[in-house]
């Protein structure tokens, strides 16, 4: 059994870096960025530089792993952003299209969905959402004035990126065609990627030389860009409710966001081709 590796002190882990080939500029604010970040969650980023002898690529320093690790940061802003919109988007739509068809509580009817619902699983995901939520104005109002009786609109509120994509995977395959059309078969991979997504993100993960557990499908993809953040960015793309806020809003960021940091990032890392620009565009 591998022993507990031992306590280093700031000092210990630049020498460390050191004696691996980084360049150290200024130790104090090396030092201070460790005392922020932490060594272990700052070494995932030194990854793509080692090579096999465990030292660095020649002329690497602290401070462009830094940079990389700001670039990373801020893309998790920016994608948390689009999730969002994603998010509310399909709840809102999700709830309407099924209330619309099966009735406000028409959720809570296993006959509503295909043979691979698990509704007692489902009602109890809902239940405990609507107890970690009882003091929610909103939960404490139905529970009080309509004796528990949620419509899909008011309890879908509740709902997880996780719980709306399983909804939907769960539908009938005729409600599939008619909620999302054409893209109806691939919807299932791409909020599958896209929760995936919303998670690493909402917990701070690292998206840099990632790889990610699923591939969406629809897409002409290698097998290396699918599993990187490509594939989920894809995703995200064919999700997002509005184009030209993804034409002029979303793109634009990220456009620039690239660019801020084009010096130190490698989209290959990413799994992005050279024409990301014009296959991200609507």
């Amino acid at each position: 059994m591998d022993q507990v590796k031992k306590f280093s002190t700031y000092d210990e882990l630049l020498n460390k870096l050191c004696d691996r080939g980084c360049i150290i500029n200024n130790a104090s604010a090396c030092i201070e960025v460790l005392k922020n970040i932490g060594y272990y969650r700052l070494s995932a980023y030194f990854y793509p530089f080692m090579q096999e002898d465990k030292t660095f690529v020649e002329k690497l320093s602290f401070d462009k792993v830094y940079r990389i690790y700001e670039f990373d940061r801020k893309l998790r802003n920016l994608l948390l952003t689009a999730l969002e919109v994603i998010e509310i988007s399909l709840r809102a739509r999700l709830a309407h299209f099924h209330s619309e068809k099966y009735g406000p509580q028409g959720y809570l009817n296993a006959s509503n969905f295909n043979k691979k619902h698990q509704s007692a699983v489902f009602t109890g995901k809902i239940n405990i959402a609507i107890s970690n939520n009882k003091k929610a104005p909103f939960v404490r109002h139905y529970i009080e004035k309509h004796d528990r009786n949620f419509p899909l609109w008011v309890i879908s509120e509740l709902f997880t990126f996780g719980m709306l994509s399983r909804f939907y995977s769960d539908l009938k395959t005729a409600d599939k065609k008619a909620f999302a059309g054409v893209d109806y078969k691939h919807m299932v991979s791409w909020l599958k990627c896209c929760t995936d997504l919303r998670n690493i993100c909402a917990h701070y993960g690292r998206l840099y030389c990632r790889v990610f557990p699923a591939l969406p499908s629809g897409f002409q993809l290698s097998e290396f860009a699918g599993s990187r953040l490509w594939g989920a960015v894809l995703s995200v793309r064919a999700l997002y409710p509005s184009t030209s806020e993804w034409n002029n809003e979303f793109m634009p960021a990220l456009e620039a966001l690239i660019e801020a940091y084009s010096e130190d990032i490698d989209l290959y890392h990413l799994g992005f081709p050279n024409d990301w620009e014009i296959r991200l565009r609507k």
